[in-house]
């Protein structure tokens, strides 16, 4: 019987040869904001740290928590309560999900990247965030590891599911053929993505048009010729905009389904959207 996989500290609850998935006991917290850096021109990355961070579990690129930024009557994070049957009303809170870039639990610190824009709720506090906020967050509920077996890989993302996919370059080993496509705005929104791998990365540009409205991501996907071998593919931007890639993969390439993840991270025009609830196979459940 081969070893179960871990990984820092946390031991898979189901895994086969090339998947993982890990369940964790959801643990309201309240974060406080260490500082803030300038990633980009529309993207910053805020450090958070606080005794509520100890032991927080992290695993896997795509591994994100809700943020809630509602507040109680007298201003401060108004915490989310889970009963002990797990569940918590989600209609009493303004929250979003986030990927967790980083976690470093000597500080404690979590790092979050945000995409800046004065329309969300989201946006606006991480813009004006300051050192000393304080904010509510829950989770992650669990994770889903791809493991780095295969022989290629193919990333298809925009910039909220850019910190994942950054996460995802940097883990893997050294000399994997990696193609990666990502839609921002414009120049002014790249940023360097660190790899040991043999990565070849594609900046698409979609000027004025509003995110989550071109094919760009999708037409790359069509476009890009794929390694021989068994590999991996990963889209994640608006819902709407790239289910067209589930169909193209699974089939018109005919991938098995652990060959693929297409990852509805955010919809136009929903409010607390949830990527669990998206349409069954938009996303590995937790």
């Amino acid at each position: 019987m081969s070893t179960p996989t871990t990984v820092s500290g946390f031991t898979a609850d189901v895994e086969n040869e090339r998947t993982a998935q890990f369940w964790f006991d959801l643990v309201p917290r309240v974060l406080e904001v260490h500082g803030v850096t300038r990633l980009a021109a529309r993207m910053v990355r805020v450090r958070f740290t606080g005794e509520d961070l100890h032991g927080f579990p992290t695993v896997a690129p795509e591994d994100h928590l809700k943020l809630f930024f509602d507040r109680a009557a007298d201003g401060s994070p108004n915490v989310p309560v889970v009963g002990e049957d797990g569940r918590w009303n989600s209609g009493a809170h303004v929250h979003r999900d986030y990927t967790v870039r980083a976690f470093d639990p000597s500080g404690p610190f979590l790092d979050v990247d945000f995409v800046l824009h004065d329309h969300g709720v989201a946006g606006r506090w991480a813009g004006a965030a300051r050192p000393g906020d304080r904010i509510a967050a829950l989770g992650p509920r669990g994770a889903f590891l791809v493991k780095d077996v295969a022989d290629w890989y193919v990333f298809a993302a925009d910039e909220t599911a850019l910190p994942a996919l950054a996460r995802w370059v940097e883990g893997l080993r050294p000399g994997v053929p990696v193609t990666a496509f990502v839609e921002v705005s414009d120049a002014a929104d790249e940023i360097p993505l660190a790899s040991a791998a043999d990565l070849d990365l594609h900046w698409l540009h979609r000027g004025a048009a509003p995110a989550g409205t071109t094919t760009l991501l999708v037409d790359a996907l069509r476009a890009a010729e794929l390694p021989a071998g068994t590999g991996y593919v990963w889209v994640a931007g608006e819902a709407i905009s790239i289910k067209p890639a589930r169909r193209y993969l699974s089939r018109d390439l005919r991938l098995d389904r652990d060959s693929y993840d297409v990852d509805g991270y955010w919809r136009r025009g929903t409010r607390n959207h949830d990527h669990h609830e998206d349409e069954p196979g938009d996303s590995h459940d937790e």
